[in-house]
Order: structure tokens, then sequence, then C-alpha cells
């Protein structure tokens, strides 16, 4: 009897560890926070099928971490910190997702948006009050080398920088000029060419911020911070050039209030796009035409206070949108039949959340 009565209260006890959000060792993906408030890097254990999180430790970052980006091998994380303008570079443990500092590189000022070329030798970094951008070398063991191999003046500004799928052309836009930068890559030197066109012109105060890749490197999508659309652009085979084909509204119908777009992600097959409002606090929701790359609106959700920066687990399943204000996480399913997103749970998670990071465990 008392056997029977060890295993049923064992059994009771993981059913409601998985309730919450308890993933199994076999089966799990681990979620970074960067908790700026808290200088620290929250880690919490994910379960791939229901979603449910939990944290399961942290580590201190030494100042308010902000973004945060994996190499391609997902075995390093760089988080950059903004309020002591370093870059730390940490060793991923593949099984338990445990983080390891490999070492801390001052880099030019403070980092408001970094992410690593496509073979992982190159650390690009942006600087939005410095108007600059830098490209910096990654060493044998995945640490940042200080000195950037590349530096370029970015106008006004910067609020993000990225490579495109093939690792040949880098964008920058610019929130306040209200233009795209574009430029050659070289993947062996890390140098940034100015492409002819230099610059594209969008429209008005329209202050672009971050953009995702559509999976076939065709188009390229850009949120807009100050007038809340998405600008949808056409992207060159041949010289990576940008030509605009669409802008779409991240807002309501009708809706007058202050807001400000922050981020943007795309789901792997790239059939849905999902963008942040901060102010009407949503998620705004789009489908892909996967012919023409343009979008359609599925609406917006409700979402957490000011809601910055938010991501997808790697199975393209659950969205999580950090409150920058609230200071919690909200998580959504994702229908993969309409790309409908459902709330299912909301964590408190710490100061400031500015960033999220997912991956698949070993």
């Amino acid at each position: 009897m008392r056997l029977l009565v060890c295993m049923l209260v064992c059994l009771t006890g993981m059913m409601m560890g998985m309730e919450r959000g308890e993933a199994s060792e076999a089966n799990r993906e681990m979620m970074y926070l960067s908790i700026g408030g808290e200088n620290r890097i929250a880690l919490w254990n994910v379960d791939p099928e229901t979603g449910l999180a939990s944290e399961v430790g942290s580590v201190n970052t030494g100042g308010a971490p902000g973004a945060l980006t994996f190499n391609p091998k997902q075995d390093r994380l760089y988080a950059a910190v903004r309020s002591t303008g370093e870059v730390v570079t940490y060793e991923v443990n593949g099984s338990n997702g445990g983080l390891k500092e490999l070492g801390r590189t001052p880099v030019l000022a403070n980092p408001v948006y970094i992410a690593t070329d496509r073979n992982g030798k190159f650390l690009l970094t942006a600087y939005y009050g410095e108007a600059k951008a830098a490209v910096y070398r990654i060493d044998e063991e995945g640490v940042v080398v200080a000195d950037a191999v590349s530096t370029v003046e970015s106008t006004r500004h910067p609020h993000s920088i990225d490579v495109d799928l093939a690792n040949q052309n880098v964008y920058i836009p610019n929130t306040g000029a209200d233009l795209i930068q574009q430029f050659r890559f070289n993947s062996d030197s890390g140098e940034l060419t100015p492409l002819e066109p230099e610059n594209v012109k969008t429209a008005e105060k329209s202050g672009g911020r971050h953009f995702v890749f559509a999976p076939s490197n065709k188009h390229v999508y850009f949120v807009n911070e100050h007038n809340c659309h998405v600008d949808v652009f056409e992207r060159d085979q041949t010289t990576g050039a940008l030509t605009q084909i669409q802008t779409i509204s991240t807002l309501p119908e009708g809706y007058t209030e202050k807001s400000f777009c922050a981020d943007i992600e795309i789901t792997l097959d790239g059939k849905y796009i999902y963008a942040s409002n901060r102010g009407h606090d949503s998620l705004a929701m789009y489908s892909v035409d996967q012919a023409t790359g343009k979008l359609t609106s599925l609406g917006q959700i409700p979402t957490e206070a000011w809601p910055r920066e938010f991501g997808l687990d790697p199975q393209g399943k659950f969205v999580y949108s950090a409150g920058q204000n609230s200071h919690k996480l909200a998580a959504y399913r994702i229908d993969p039949e309409t790309g409908i997103l459902a709330p299912f749970a909301t964590y408190p998670v710490g100061q400031s959340p500015a960033w999220v990071l997912i991956k698949n465990l070993d």
C-alpha cells in the first residue's frame, strides 16, 4: 500500500511539474531573456509540446543587457551590455543550456543591436546614439576580438544591422533619417562596401527599426518605429539592392493614439510575420503571399505593456512577448493554418525584459 501511495504521489508531482512548465530532460528548449533592470540574463526551460516555461537560473552580465544573438551553431551566445559598452561572449552548454562566460569585449560604444554573419566569423554591431555601425572579428574560440575590422557612418540613429541569408549584403535602417543603408559584405575580411545607390529612402517620419528576411532571401521586411508600418522590399538577387513594393499598417484602422513599433519576426516557413506595437500594446499579425512576398493583415492581439522584443520558438509553434513596462512575458500558440495567435500563459520575469532568444537543447 505504501509503495502504491508513493507511486501515486510521485506521478502527481511529475504531472504538476509539467503543468508548471518543467519540460522532460529528453525534450526541451531553452529561452534566454535579457533582464535589463536586473543586470542579468534569465534562463527558462520551455516544453516544446505545451510551450509552458519555467525559470531555471540566470547569469549576471555586469551591466544592463540588451540585444542577444547566437552564432550559427548556437554554441555561443553574445550579449550587448549597453551600460558598459561591451559585448559578452558565452559558451552555451548543448545539453542543459547553461552559459559560461568566455570573454568581455569593449566595442565602439553602446551597442543597440548585434548579429553574427552567416558563417559565424564576424559580429555586426549598430550604435544608435553615435550614428555608426561596426564589424568585429570572432576568433577560433568564438570570442569577439577587440578593434573593429570595418566601421561606417550611419547617418542618424541606426537601430539594427544584419546580413542577408546568402551572406552577401548588409542592411542598416536609420530610425532618425528615414533611410536604409545597403552594403556589399566581404565574408573573408568583414569589410562593408556601399552599394549603388548606397541609401534607400523610406517615407518621411517612418523610422525603420528592425527587419527580417524571407526564407527565399527575395524579400526583406522592415518594421517602422514612428509611423507603425511594415515596409516590404524586394531584394535583387544579384546586386542585393532593395526596392519597396508595399507598406502596411501595424495598427487597427481608425486608431489615433500614440504608438511605436519595436520588433518584427517571421516564422521559419515564411508564412507568417508578427510585429510589436508599444503604446497600443499589441502584436500585429500578417500572412505572407509566398509568390509576391506581400502581406495581408490578420489583425492585432493584446500583449504585455510596451512589448519591446519578442521571440519564436525553433519549431514555429509559440511566440513569447516581453513587456518592458509590465515586467512580464506573454506566451501564445500559433495556429499553423491561419497564423492567428492564441494566448495561453503569462509569466513575471523581472525588471525591464529587453530580448528573447530560444534554442533547442541536444
